[in-house]
């Protein structure tokens, strides 16, 4: 499978969805407010989760290859962000723009550290970038919401964001430890997918225009494909067919328990 984004698009929808968060933040009344999809923060964590995120980013896609990442930091606990509205403005997007600059230092195909080894995903700068398209995305869903006016994600993020999810955060080689089943996915815009889930892992492939059916098959939006991905939107608001248990089992298994 191949990379649905070239490098240079994949940067400019960072800075797009980045741009959106901030737009979120900004109009928000009151950022110490509840975010009811992250319900243990307020918008002011979520912000300081995505500025801190971006920076660590940037410091792993900065590192020499093979390189331990840098601690994570709690955003009850590391007050770095500015509580000032234009301060804390400021802040995003330099934290933003301090994750690109490093990414457009490195390139798409530099090694660096990432949590998803046995996925197949490639451990590079590239495929830190798509994933990183996907965080910033779905996070600007949630200050969307919090504000009662969520947005679908944008077509090419959220079918972007399928394929991304499918390669690297559903994808492994740990054996999957329930019955053998396929799970094909298709989004309303047009691409398809199928999940082979069985003693080799979890592998996932472009669905032939011939295959035969799944066990299973989900259709829907590429954005309601993605939030219900990351716990944003119930398996019963898409289209399915066959046996939903495969799905059921894949969203609670964890590979790495």
């Amino acid at each position: 499978m191949q990379n649905i984004l070239e490098f240079p698009e994949v940067l400019r929808l960072i800075e797009e969805r980045s741009a959106a968060f901030r737009a979120a933040i900004a109009s928000a009344p009151d950022l110490d407010v509840q975010v009811p999809t992250c319900p243990d923060w307020t918008l002011r964590d979520l912000a300081q989760h995505l500025g801190d995120g971006r920076r660590r980013q940037a410091a792993i896609v900065a590192a020499a290859p093979g390189a331990e990442p840098p601690a994570k930091t709690d955003p009850k606990g590391a007050p770095t962000a500015p509580r000032d509205r234009e301060a804390l403005d400021a802040w995003l997007a330099e934290s933003t723009e301090l994750m690109l600059d490093a990414m457009r230092e490195a390139g798409p195909d530099r090694g660096c550290w990432t949590w998803w080894g046995r996925s197949q995903a490639p451990e590079t700068s590239g495929a830190v970038a798509r994933h990183q398209i996907q965080e910033i995305a779905v996070h600007t869903y949630d200050a969307q919401l919090t504000q009662g006016a969520a947005q679908p994600l944008p077509t090419d993020v959220a079918v972007e964001g399928v394929d991304e999810f499918l390669t690297t955060v559903a994808a492994t080689t740990v054996p999957w430890p329930f019955k053998p089943a396929t799970i094909d996915l298709h989004t309303t815009e047009g691409r398809s997918w199928r999940l082979t889930l069985n003693a080799d892992g979890v592998h996932c492939d472009d669905l032939a225009a011939d295959a035969e059916p799944g066990d299973m098959a989900m259709r829907g939006a590429a954005s309601e494909l993605v939030l219900y991905f990351y716990a944003r939107a119930p398996l019963d608001g898409l289209e399915t067919t066959g046996d939903t248990e495969p799905m059921e089992q894949l969203a609670d298994w964890d590979p790495n328990a």
